[in-house]
């Protein structure tokens, strides 16, 4: 949004949900470890019409409202010590204890609870808020919490913390439906710049239209479901930061250990793993993770990349989250006609688990981050941008959309045809969301902005593929887009 003009019709189609950015700020609310989706609430609540903002006073209302970690024993204290009830916004997670029947929380920000039953949520917030607190396997609310002593099923009673009230934090009313009207009233070029601010980028910071769709293409898992992909890139291209701060709904392991049990479900706690939980999960730094059974891992990771369903023992459940592999690569490496995979750990070393993964982003294609590639001026605030992409992924109008408009030869493998269809139904979501039915779409615009870069990105994973496996083609299928009868 280059100009003045850009921005008022901006602020005119968007009236509440703009928000001004800019890198100040937005090192003042890290300094603070805010997310930006809470970030940019924060900012519309306290900014006037102009976007100015007063920080001594955010600075107040975040020192009242969002306790930090070395809070959590005084406010325990005020709970124990003098039977007061405290009252603050915090991150939860909350599951069904199906063992007793208790439905427990938890605060991750906090450390708390040590023992699971040390956190209960009351039977009336369970029954008045149920849809509001289980609705995602984590939320951002209003918390009140009081200590109470309670009954044990072991016998006894010991004290508990008990979640007497709880209100989401839901500021933005996501309307799928004006969202994708909206969309119509922006060119191309003009919505890439939209997404870009949206999620804290600088349009004006890059060199190429090129360079921004490939920042963007990082988004297609937030929009798509069971998108799998593989990205290696240079250090400090941002790899991290979209996939760790942008959304609640996703989640980045960084480095360390990682079991079958913490991806998929834990039979001791029967809870459900990264994979029930999240629309997508990011193994960042991927050369030094490591995997508890190498073996294990690989098998359940290759029957749900492949349908979405997985087993543990004697337990089977379904997820939509995407498998994201993140890692650096050298310079003299950045070719799609060298063995790339070699730079990903042991457990990955099999043809058959990278079949699995539908596309491969070419990192070295996106820039390192610099002061001129953050954020300044009228966007669209972050938490709606991630709630519309997640919003998104249940509507089946896209896929239709696209099953409708590709030409696809008999003869092609099923597993290529099934990425390409996968990530060019997540470009149609993202740049054209106001498409929901083929006789809307321009062939030129989708086979450009959708086909080809699926092509693309699933064509890397075939020569990979290739390189590793002489079994495997390094050429993709003819996919190409139907012809309209005039």
């Amino acid at each position: 949004m280059p100009n003045d003009t850009t921005h008022d019709r901006f602020r005119a189609i968007f009236p509440e949900m703009a928000v001004y950015k800019s890198p100040g700020r937005s090192k003042q609310f890290a300094a603070l470890s805010i997310p930006p989706y809470l970030r940019d609430w924060l900012v519309m609540r306290f900014s006037d019409d102009s976007g100015a903002i007063n920080m001594d006073e955010v600075m107040w209302f975040v020192r009242k409202t969002i306790p930090r970690r070395e809070d959590w024993e005084p406010l325990k204290a005020k709970m124990v010590d003098e039977g007061a009830p405290v009252r603050f916004l915090a991150r939860i997670r909350v599951e069904v204890d199906v063992t007793s029947g208790d439905t427990l929380f938890a605060l991750p920000d906090f450390g708390f609870p040590r023992r699971r039953s040390e956190a209960v949520v009351s039977a009336d917030v369970v029954r008045n808020k149920k849809d509001d607190l289980l609705a995602a396997p984590e939320t951002w609310g209003v918390v009140e919490l009081e200590w109470r002593m309670m009954e044990r099923q072991s016998g006894g009673e010991a004290g508990t913390i008990v979640m007497v009230d709880f209100a989401p934090f839901q500021p933005y009313r996501v309307d799928l439906e004006f969202f994708q009207h909206a969309r119509a009233e922006f060119t191309l070029d003009e919505w890439v710049d939209v997404l870009l601010l949206g999620v804290d980028y600088n349009p004006a910071g890059f060199l190429s239209i090129s360079e921004k769709l490939m920042l963007l293409t990082r988004l297609l898992p937030f929009v798509e479901k069971r998108v799998n992909l593989v990205e290696l890139a240079p250090k400090g291209t941002g790899k991290s930061y979209m996939f760790s701060q942008l959304s609640k709904h996703g989640w980045l392991v960084s480095g360390g250990s990682i079991s079958r049990a913490r991806l998929f479900h834990n039979i001791a706690s029967n809870t459900p793993g990264l994979v029930k939980r999240y629309d997508y999960v990011a193994l960042d730094e991927v050369q030094t993770i490591t995997f508890t059974n190498d073996d294990e891992v690989r098998g359940a990771l290759k029957g749900f990349m492949e349908s979405g369903e997985y087993r543990v023992g004697e337990h089977q459940g379904i997820g939509d989250a995407g498998i994201i592999l993140l890692g650096n690569i050298k310079q003299e490496r950045m070719s799609e006609d060298d063995n790339m995979i070699r730079e990903l750990p042991g457990t990955f070393q099999e043809s058959a688990l990278i079949d699995r993964f539908h596309g491969f982003i070419r990192g070295w294609g996106i820039p390192r981050m610099r002061e001129n590639l953050k954020a300044e001026g009228w966007a669209l605030n972050t938490e709606y941008v991630t709630e519309i992409l997640h919003g998104l992924r249940g509507d089946v109008r896209y896929r239709a959309v696209v099953d409708a408009l590709l030409d696809v030869p008999r003869g092609a493998d099923t597993r290529d045809t099934e990425a390409v269809k996968r990530i060019a139904t997540a470009y149609a979501k993202l740049l054209f969301p106001h498409v929901t039915s083929p006789d809307q779409a321009d062939l030129g615009l989708f086979q450009g902005y959708c086909l080809e870069p699926a092509m693309e990105m699933r064509g890397i994973i075939r020569k990979q593929l290739h390189k590793m496996d002489a079994e495997y083609p390094s050429e993709m299928p003819a996919i190409r887009c139907v012809q309209r009868k005039s």
